[in-house]
């Protein structure tokens, strides 16, 4: 007699996929906000499940904030933030609510952050404002500050702009106006 042995879907065994999470998203019937770091930047999609598979139907990453001015990391919190507030922006009066999917990676200030950048925007997603980072965060304070001390100084002596929160909203500023 033969025993067949049921394994699991292969994306699960390589831990990308929670079908368990994805079914109750998909449940939802809303488009979906995806967002996902990588080691250089923040990706975030507006998804909508179809039969055939997923259809991405807004995307943009914080590459694009260079064309406003950022010239610093894009894989901050602040970058983070303002990819969201891009985001935000590009759906505007396109999209009404959408319900964040963020996959099987590591819930962090970067994905929050760029939840809230999209928040800001005037788009509704249900969430916790409880894990949504400070301000200060946001802002990049906490990057400024360690810039200017002892370390920072040592560390990036080479780097030109230290003024990281004034660059924030500037580049802000430049994505609201647009």
């Amino acid at each position: 007699m033969r025993r067949i042995i049921k394994l699991p879907y292969r994306r699960r065994l390589e831990g990308k996929t929670n079908y368990k999470k994805r079914l109750a998203l998909l449940k939802s019937k809303k488009d979906r906000l995806v967002i996902r770091k990588t080691n250089k930047y923040i990706l975030i999609q507006v998804v909508k499940f179809t039969p055939q598979g997923d259809k991405v139907l807004f995307s943009t990453t914080s590459k694009e904030l260079a064309k406003f001015g950022w010239q610093a990391s894009f894989k901050s919190v602040p970058a983070a933030y303002l990819t969201g507030l891009l985001m935000g922006k590009k759906i505007k009066g396109k999209v009404e609510s959408l319900i964040l999917d963020i996959g099987v990676q590591e819930k962090s200030n970067k994905l929050f952050a760029a939840l809230k950048g999209v928040v800001d925007s005037g788009i509704e997603v249900p969430h916790n404002p409880e894990v949504l980072p400070s301000e200060d965060m946001i802002q990049g304070k906490h990057i400024e500050a360690y810039l200017n001390s002892e370390h920072g100084k040592a560390q990036f002596s080479t780097y030109k702009n230290k003024n990281f929160v004034e660059m924030f909203n500037k580049t802000k500023e430049k994505i609201e106006s647009q």
